[in-house]
């Protein structure tokens, strides 16, 4: 069931050009205005600024559309684009959850101010990124692929990787278990190809419900109104040309078109989040039936192994991570899903103890860890006086209040992600750390305290003189 606006919520502008002008006022976007080529020379130029301000090429070799890079690729830009802080954040991804909003249907549509739906050539309309030199062709990588399950009727948003093939032909990854190879599944059997819309540049609120995943968004719940409950309103869509599907009305891009039921192509391989190259493999062919756009439209790229690929699901994780454990152990304050865990694998979660009878929680907390999210593979849990966010205050608690002998919990054989090689197709033994410390024991293990004190920065000074005078030795 959707809820209409809650009493409270204050709603915030997702759409796409919004989000993109309020990281320019806040100087997260930067035009990057050389010549660069869409084969290999942008991608190369994103993950050498990775992590810095979203990079627009407003002169891309061959197209006459700017390709935007590192949209979301760290935490200052996607503050930015959504003008609050991350906790915020990670708060209206709770309120999504709780509360989607159903999408409204509008007339005026700036996706549909051009309109293809002949001699279709997705490789010439726009500047799609061949990534790095041992992938096997050029990729869409930040299109949204929504659908309409044929079974159940729910909408689902999820994130797959399309390799161009001729024209209007694709190939799509669709990993085991995701929504949409399970609807796609459901459409072979019934000898029917599935609809599917590919949003490119679109709403961001819809964009971070693409990227949820886990127990917090079963297949039941439409994501296009998760969309909605993130945003705190509805998000605006419009029917496709060719297709029975809603399509979000202010995306820049939308390739319409059909899963094939029975036909594959070699796909493959791709440089991943991981860092490594997938394998080859046989992908299901998608048919385009249309194109539309804005008069100007904006092309999306984001590199697979590249920091926005991972900042995507770190908030949405985390939120989903809190409602999980907090609600079964309730000493737990927060948590954080770490960069060198590409923000996915592995997770340090804070708790507060009260008294003796809460010792022990800690380790009930990551267990939850791991039944909520089945990709993280070590969990940390620390005291409330370590900074989780600070990667050396988590290793100065692995220092001091871990003892390897008993704070070691291991879980083998459990399921992870299939893509990490260490393990055997994605089955290895979990790690839980307990560095936390008895609460009877808080006071022995309390840090030294000093005073707090202003510094003025006029009361610093690199002035050589000042220095000399200082250092002489007569």
């Amino acid at each position: 069931m959707t809820a209409s606006l809650a009493a409270g919520v204050v709603p915030i502008d997702t759409n796409f050009r919004a989000a993109l002008e309020r990281m320019r006022q806040r100087g997260r976007l930067q035009a990057y205005t050389a010549q660069a080529d869409p084969y290999l020379e942008v991608a190369g130029i994103m993950k050498r600024l990775d992590g810095g301000p979203a990079l627009l090429f407003t002169n891309v070799r061959g197209h006459d559309v700017p390709v935007l890079g590192n949209f979301l690729a760290a935490q200052e830009n996607c503050e930015a684009a959504f003008g609050v802080d991350f906790a915020t954040i990670r708060s209206f991804v709770g309120r999504a959850l709780a509360g989607p909003i159903a999408p409204v249907s509008v007339t005026n549509a700036p996706v549909h101010e051009r309109i293809v739906t002949t001699g279709i050539d997705i490789g010439r309309l726009f500047p799609v990124l061949h990534h790095t030199a041992a992938d096997s062709g050029r990729f869409i990588t930040a299109g949204v692929v929504v659908t309409r399950d044929l079974d159940t009727g729910v909408y689902n948003a999820s994130y797959h990787r399309l390799q161009l093939g001729d024209g209007n032909h694709a190939a799509i990854q669709l990993d085991f278990g995701r929504h949409l190879r399970v609807a796609w599944e459901r459409a072979k059997a019934r000898g029917e190809a599935l609809p599917i819309a590919i949003c490119i540049g679109t709403d961001v609120a819809l964009q971070y419900a693409a990227a949820t995943m886990g127990s917090q968004l079963p297949e039941t719940l439409d994501e296009l109104a998760v969309a909605g409950g993130l945003s705190g309103r509805a998000l605006e869509i419009v029917d496709a040309v060719t297709q029975p599907l809603h399509v979000p009305a202010h995306s820049e891009i939308v390739i319409e078109g059909r899963i094939l039921p029975n036909q594959t192509v070699r796909e493959g391989p791709f440089g991943e989040f991981v860092g490594y190259l997938s394998a080859v493999g046989d992908a299901p062919v998608v048919e385009i039936t249309a194109v539309t756009h804005r008069a100007r439209p904006i092309y999306h790229a984001i590199n697979g192994y590249g920091r926005e690929t991972v900042m995507l699901r770190k908030y949405v994780l985390e939120a989903s991570l809190l409602k999980v454990l907090q609600a079964a152990v309730p000493i737990v304050v927060d948590a954080e899903m770490t960069a060198g865990g590409l923000h996915r694998f592995h997770a340090v979660v804070q708790v507060r103890k009260s008294s003796k009878q809460q010792d022990g929680f800690q380790r009930n907390a990551i267990l939850a860890a791991f039944g909520a999210l089945k990709d993280l593979d070590l969990v940390i849990v620390v005291d409330d006086d370590i900074d989780i966010r600070n990667p050396a205050d988590v290793e100065y608690a692995l220092a001091t209040r871990m003892e390897a002998s008993r704070d070691l919990i291991t879980i083998p054989g459990a399921r992870g992600h299939e893509y990490v090689r260490i393990g055997n197709a994605g089955i290895r033994t979990k790690l839980g750390i307990d560095a936390t410390v008895p609460f009877e024991e808080r006071e022995r293990f309390a840090r030294c305290q000093f005073s707090p004190v202003d510094v003025r920065p006029e009361d610093l000074s690199f002035d050589a003189e000042v220095l000399r005078v200082n250092l002489r030795e007569d």
